[in-house]
C-alpha cells in the first residue's frame, strides 16, 4: 500500500536538502556570512504537505544590512527556475515580513507555518517567535475580515460537500479551511477537534497526491474525466465512493468550521465577564424551553434535563436552536446521539411537531441538522437517511448532494407555509421525496413507498401519510405535464385533476414543486418553468373549486366534559387530564368578551404551550379545551390564578411583554383572511403565524379589542406553524357586517405584525 504521508516527507526533505545546498554554494561564491540570512518555507511546503507538483514557496529572511541580498537571492532562484521547480519566493527582513502578514491575511497564514530549512537559524526563530506574537495580539482584530474572506470564497467557489466537480482546495471545507482551523487554534482563542481535523486534512492531501499523479500536472479540481481513475489509484470502487469520501470529508471540515466560526462570534460580541455573571457569581443560562437553555452562543441542556428519560428532548433542542438560529453544542449533540432514550413508534404528537418545527426554521435548519447529522443523532430518528448521506447529485441541473438538496427544498417550503393548509404535510414531504434516489428504479415510486412508512412511523394519521405519499410519488408531475403538454387541452387539465383530487393536496404539489425546483438549481426553476406550473395549478384549481364546499365548515360541537366536572365556584372551573399521550386542559369560564385571551395568556404564562384548542359556548360558559405541551400544572393553582386575572390582567400583561421581548421574530409575514361563504352565522377569520409564547393570547386579544364576541374557535400548531380559525359575530349573535370585519382582521394583523 502506497505510503503518501512518507512520499510527502520525503519531497520536503529532498527539497530542503536542494535549498541548503544552493544556499551553502551562493553564500561561498560571493564570500557572504550565512549567519544573518535563513531559507524558510512557508504554506504547503512549510508544513511538509508537498503533493508531486506542488509548489515550493520559500523567503529568504535576512537582517539589516546583510551585504550582496540580491546577489545571493538570484543564485538560488536561478537554479530552481532551471530545473522547471515551480516557485512562490520572496526576500524579507523580520520587519518586512511582519508588515507583508499585517497587510495581507493570506500572507499571515502562510507565514504561520514558517519552518527553518537553511542558514541561520536564530533568524528563522526571531521570524516565528514576531509573526506569532502578532498573530495572537491582534487575531480579534484580524479575524472578522478572514471571516469575511472565506464566506466570499464559499460563494464564489461553493462547498466541497456539494460540488460535482469539487475543488479540493478552495471550496469550503477544502484544504484551505484546514489552513484556517490552524490560525484559529493559533490565536489560542479556540480549540478544535484535532484528531478529526486532522483525519479529514490528510484525507484530503491523499486525494490531492493521486489526482496530481493522474492528472500530470498540479491542480486541485477534481473533474469527471480523471475522478474513476483517481478512485481506481486510492483503492475506491469508482468516480461515485470518491465523491462520497470527499464529501463526507469535506462536511467535517464545514462543520467544523461553523462551529469554530460561531464561537469566534461569540468571543466578539461578548460583553464583559461582569456582565455576564448573575448574582450568584455563576455564568449565565438563559432557560429556552423544557430542558433547554442558551449560554454563549449556543443552545445548552438545562442541569436538570435528562435526554435518556426524556424521549423527545432532542427535537425540542433542535426546534429551538433552527428557529433562534443559533448554534446547537457539540457537547449536547454528541450527548443525545449516544444517551438519548429511543422514541417510540408511533412517534407521540409532541415529536412529530417538533420535527415539522424544526424543517420549517428556514435557513436555521441547516447547520443545525447537520451537527445533530455529524454526531449520528439524526440516523438514530432517521436511519434511513444513511441512504442518501453525501450521494453525488443523478442530474447536472443539480447543485447539491441529495441528502443537502432534501433539506434546501425544506428551506424553500419553509417561506410558502403560510401558503397551505397542512404546513406539516408540505415540511415532511420536502425532508422525504428524494428518499427514494438510494434505491433502484424510479425514485418517485420507490420514494413514495419510503415515504409512506416513514410517515406512520411519524405517526401521522393513514389518510395524511397516504397524502405524504402522493406527494412524493407526483413531486415531478406538475413540471412534467407544465412543459410537456398542452394547457389548452382539457384533458391535461383532468388529468391533474384526476390525480390531486382536492385544491388542498393541489396546494401542497404545488408548493412542494416550487420548493424542489428553487433548491435545485436555476436550470430546474427558471422563470418559464415556474411560469407553466403556476397556470396549470390556476386552472386545475378552477377545476377542482368550481362547485365544491369550502374546506372550512361551521365548527361543531366539541366533545367537553359534562359541566358539573369543571365548573366551580363562581362558574369559574379547570380540570387536567391526559388522553392518548396528550396533556388536556379543560376550562370553563363566563362567557363574554376577552375572557378567552385572558385564559390564552394564562396558559402562556404557566410555560405551556398551545398545540390545539376547541372553544365554544354552552350555557352562557365560554368552554374551551387545550392539548398543551409542559409539565402538567396544578388544576387548582391555575384556577387560581385565572380567577385573579379575570378581576385584573395587568400584572399578566406585563408577564407577556416580558417574553415577548426574547421571542423570536417570525421569518415568514402573517396572513390574516376573511373566509367569505365558510359560514351562514358567523363571519370565519383565519390566522396563520409562526408559533411563538403568547400568540394566541395576541390575537384573541386584538378581536375582543373590537368588540367581535368569538363563538367558537379552531387552533391548530402544525410544526411551527399555527393555522387558527375564528367563528366571530356582535354583540347581536349575528356575523359581523363587511366594515367590522375587515376592521377585526386589520387589528389581529397590525397586533402580529412586528
Amino acid at each position: 500500500m502506497v505510503d503518501r504521508a512518507e512520499q510527502r516527507r520525503v519531497r520536503a526533505e529532498e527539497a530542503d536538502a536542494l535549498l541548503y545546498l544552493l544556499l551553502s554554494k551562493a553564500c561561498d561564491a560571493l564570500g557572504v556570512p550565512t549567519e544573518g540570512v535563513a531559507l524558510v518555507a512557508v504554506g504547503g511546503y512549510g508544513r511538509e504537505e508537498l503533493s508531486p507538483y506542488s509548489d515550493l514557496d520559500v523567503m529568504l529572511v535576512h537582517a539589516e544590512g546583510y551585504p550582496r541580498v540580491d546577489e545571493l537571492a538570484a543564485q538560488i532562484w536561478y537554479p530552481l527556475w532551471d530545473s522547471r521547480t515551480k516557485l512562490d519566493h520572496s526576500v524579507r527582513t523580520v520587519a518586512e515580513a511582519q508588515k507583508a502578514a499585517a497587510d495581507d491575511i493570506r500572507v499571515a497564514l502562510g507565514l504561520l507555518d514558517a519552518r527553518h530549512v537553511a542558514g541561520d537559524s536564530h533568524l528563522t526563530l526571531q521570524l516565528r517567535s514576531v509573526l506569532m506574537a502578532d498573530w495572537r495580539r491582534t487575531a480579534k482584530t484580524r479575524l472578522p475580515a478572514l471571516a469575511q474572506a472565506c464566506k466570499d470564497r464559499a460563494s464564489t467557489v461553493g462547498e466541497l460537500a456539494h460540488l460535482a466537480e469539487p475543488d479540493l482546495k478552495e471550496a469550503y471545507g477544502g484544504l484551505r479551511d484546514a489552513v484556517v482551523l490552524r490560525a484559529l487554534v493559533a490565536s489560542w482563542l479556540i480549540d478544535v477537534p484535532h484528531p478529526v481535523v486532522e483525519r479529514a486534512r490528510l484525507d484530503l492531501l491523499e486525494i490531492r497526491d493521486e489526482l496530481h499523479t493522474v492528472a500530470g500536472r498540479s491542480t486541485d479540481r477534481l473533474v469527471a474525466d480523471v475522478a474513476g481513475e483517481v478512485a481506481a489509484g486510492l483503492g475506491m470502487d469508482g468516480r461515485e465512493e470518491l465523491l462520497r469520501h470527499v464529501y463526507s470529508t469535506g462536511r467535517t471540515l464545514a462543520h467544523v468550521c461553523d462551529v469554530s466560526w460561531r464561537r469566534i462570534e461569540g468571543l466578539m460580541t461578548r460583553p464583559p465577564r461582569s456582565r455576564r455573571r448573575q448574582r450568584t457569581g455563576g455564568p449565565l443560562l438563559l432557560a429556552l424551553d423544557e430542558g433547554v437553555g442558551q449560554h454563549e452562543g449556543e443552545v445548552v441542556l438545562m442541569p436538570d434535563a435528562r435526554p435518556e428519560r426524556d424521549a423527545v428532548l432532542g427535537l425540542r433542542a433542535a426546534a429551538v436552536a433552527a428557529d433562534r438560529e443559533l448554534v446547537l453544542s457539540p457537547a449536547v449533540c454528541g450527548r443525545l446521539a449516544n444517551r438519548a432514550l429511543a422514541l417510540p413508534e408511533p412517534w407521540p404528537g409532541e415529536a412529530r411537531r417538533l420535527l415539522c418545527a424544526l424543517l420549517g426554521a428556514g435557513s436555521g435548519l441547516l447547520e443545525v441538522w447537520e451537527a445533530l447529522d455529524q454526531a449520528g443523532y439524526i440516523s438514530r430518528i432517521l436511519p434511513e437517511w444513511d441512504t442518501v448521506r453525501f450521494r453525488p447529485p443523478q442530474s447536472a441541473i443539480h447543485r447539491f448532494t441529495v441528502d443537502r438538496h432534501l433539506l434546501e427544498t425544506c428551506v424553500e417550503a419553509s417561506k410558502m407555509v403560510r401558503d397551505v393548509r397542512r404546513p406539516d404535510l408540505l415540511l415532511v414531504s420536502a425532508l422525504l421525496h428524494d428518499l427514494g434516489k438510494a434505491v433502484e428504479g424510479d425514485h418517485s415510486v420507490t420514494g413514495a413507498v419510503i415515504a409512506r412508512t416513514v410517515a406512520r412511523r411519524l405517526g401521522f394519521s393513514e389518510s395524511d401519510a397516504d397524502t405524504i405519499a402522493l406527494l412524493v410519488r407526483q413531486h415531478l408531475m406538475l413540471a412534467q405535464v407544465a412543459t410537456r403538454r398542452d394547457l389548452d387541452d382539457p384533458m391535461t387539465v383532468d388529468l391533474v385533476a384526476g390525480i390531486v383530487r382536492t385544491t388542498e393536496t393541489l396546494d401542497l404539489l404545488e408548493a412542494l414543486t416550487y420548493a424542489d425546483a428553487r433548491a435545485a438549481g436555476p436550470a430546474a426553476s427558471s422563470p418559464w418553468r415556474m411560469r407553466l406550473v403556476g397556470e396549470l395549478c390556476r386552472r386545475v384549481r378552477g377545476e377542482l373549486s368550481g362547485g365544491g364546499e369550502s374546506m372550512w365548515t361551521d365548527a361543531p360541537p366539541i366533545p367537553v366534559p359534562t359541566l358539573h366536572q369543571i365548573v366551580g365556584v363562581g362558574r369559574l372551573g379547570v380540570t387536567v387530564s391526559e388522553h392518548l399521550g396528550d396533556l388536556r386542559v379543560n376550562v370553563a369560564v363566563p362567557d363574554q368578551v376577552g375572557t378567552l385571551s385572558t385564559v390564552a395568556a394564562v396558559l402562556a404564562v404557566e410555560r405551556l404551550a398551545v398545540r390545539s384548542a376547541v372553544i365554544t359556548s354552552v350555557e352562557g360558559l365560554g368552554i374551551s379545551q387545550w392539548t398543551v405541551a409542559g409539565s402538567p400544572p396544578d388544576p387548582t393553582r391555575l384556577r387560581d390564578r385565572l380567577a385573579v386575572a379575570l378581576r385584573d390582567d395587568t400584572d399578566l400583561v406585563r408577564r407577556l411583554a416580558a417574553r415577548d421581548s426574547s421571542a423570536v421574530k417570525a421569518r415568514v409575514a402573517s396572513r390574516v383572511d376573511l373566509l367569505p361563504g365558510a359560514s351562514e352565522t358567523a363571519t370565519v377569520l383565519q390566522v396563520r403565524a409562526h408559533d411563538r409564547p403568547g400568540l394566541l393570547y395576541d390575537v384573541t386579544s386584538a378581536i375582543a379589542s373590537t368588540g367581535a364576541d368569538i363563538r367558537s374557535a379552531h387552533v391548530s400548531t402544525l410544526g411551527a406553524e399555527c393555522v387558527d380559525v375564528f367563528y366571530l359575530t356582535d354583540s347581536h349573535g349575528s356575523p359581523l357586517d363587511d366594515e367590522d370585519a375587515r376592521t377585526t382582521a386589520k387589528t389581529v394583523l397590525d397586533r402580529l405584525t412586528f
